[in-house]
């Protein structure tokens, strides 16, 4: 492949990692591509020429998006016409559906091949998404093998490229590694908390997260509680909210190691979203909770934009609920703690559950990297 002027976008944490992958992919078959778009740290790490910091994407549910939305305008429109003036050879979305659907529509109209890299959820909500995915992508990456037959159903053409994660993660994590690194005692019960990526997440969670971790510690006085933070901002707003829900309670933070933090964890309470992909992964017994600006979750629930049920990527690729999930009104100390501690004092059922994840995570495993390579390289030709 000829090198290549690339544009591409991811919005999150989670993003900017699948982006980086993706690129290091590319780079070891042409080193010459050139990326330009906006990414984080560890795509800026591998050469993006980033034009706006990450976090100017990075915003969750429907209501709080609108204080946002007229500066996320002006920033698409500007990116759509730098495109348009000056065509890269590709356009590569990487999840952020919202902010990237529309813009990769446009440019796919002036001629410019697009990827989508990650199927938005449409499985799980806004099923209606489909016919935008069908105008903007002229090819989309999932990463679930479940969603290749819905795609194929709807006419989108995709390729199945597995996850990063279950390439990257080992089958056999290595709890007393992980707890020697992170100077945690081999014995304690751990509870890992991880609220999410994002501000909006971490203000709507800190404080049922916290009152269900202050709940479990009065039940067992050695836990010990550790959360890790996707960056310094959210580590700051998190240290913020444990002075004030759990003040006297020890919680060790920790940045950028969640992979570390789960492995070195009996159990976790997680957001809902990639990082229940990852807690499954590192096969760690969850339980899940979220909740969202009360508006937008009455406009999801009332206009039946939402499926309940599929909201927990490890309960759809488990194919059962393993991960109690609690949501919106339900996601309490009252609801959180009882399951926790269910878990906590279970060894049992742990170990099921670890099975249950290490049987799906051997069925996840393939080589990502030579199927991006191999899917552009065809787009390309």
């Amino acid at each position: 492949m000829h090198p290549l002027q690339i544009a591409i976008i991811a919005a999150e944490p989670s993003g900017d990692s699948l982006g980086a992958q993706l690129m290091a992919a590319l780079q070891t078959q042409q080193p010459e591509h050139r990326f330009v778009g906006i990414g984080g740290p560890q795509m800026i790490a591998q050469g993006l020429q980033s034009l706006a910091p990450m976090e100017t994407l990075s915003v969750m549910g429907l209501v709080e998006v609108l204080g946002r939305l007229p500066s996320i305008l002006r920033l698409r429109r500007a990116l759509v016409q730098r495109w348009l003036n000056t065509p890269p050879d590709l356009f590569i979305g990487v999840d952020a559906p919202d902010f990237n659907l529309p813009l990769a529509k446009r440019l796919r109209a002036a001629g410019i091949p697009t990827v989508h890299y990650v199927c938005p959820s449409v499985w799980a909500w806004r099923p209606g998404r489909i016919t935008k995915i069908q105008a903007a992508t002229d090819l989309l990456f999932s990463v679930f093998p479940f969603e290749q037959d819905f795609l194929r159903q709807n006419d989108v053409s995709s390729t199945y490229v597995g996850h990063t994660l279950a390439t990257q993660i080992p089958l056999q994590p290595d709890k007393q590694a992980a707890r020697k690194t992170l100077h945690i005692p081999a014995t304690k019960p751990v509870l890992a908390i991880l609220p999410g990526s994002r501000q909006g997440e971490v203000n709507q969670l800190a404080q049922p997260f916290l009152e269900t971790a202050v709940a479990c510690r009065q039940q067992i006085p050695d836990l010990h509680i550790i959360a890790p933070m996707a960056n310094p901002a959210m580590a700051e707003l998190w240290q913020a909210a444990c002075a004030r829900y759990a003040p006297d309670m020890p919680i060790q933070t920790e940045l950028q190691t969640s992979q570390t933090v789960l492995t070195a964890a009996d159990v976790a309470l997680v957001a809902s979203g990639t990082a229940t992909l990852e807690t499954m992964l590192c096969k760690r017994p969850m339980v899940v909770g979220y909740h969202i600006h009360p508006l937008s979750y009455h406009i999801l629930k009332n206009f039946r934009l939402v499926n309940p049920d599929k909201l927990v990527l490890a309960n759809i690729l488990a194919d059962e609920p393993l991960a109690p999930t609690f949501i919106q009104n339900d996601c309490t100390a009252e609801r959180l703690a009882p399951a926790l501690l269910h878990l906590l004092q279970s060894p049992h059922v742990r170990e099921k559950i670890n099975q249950a994840y290490t049987a799906v995570h051997q069925t996840m495993q393939v080589n990502t990297d030579q199927r991006i390579i191999a899917a552009i390289t065809h787009l390309m030709s």
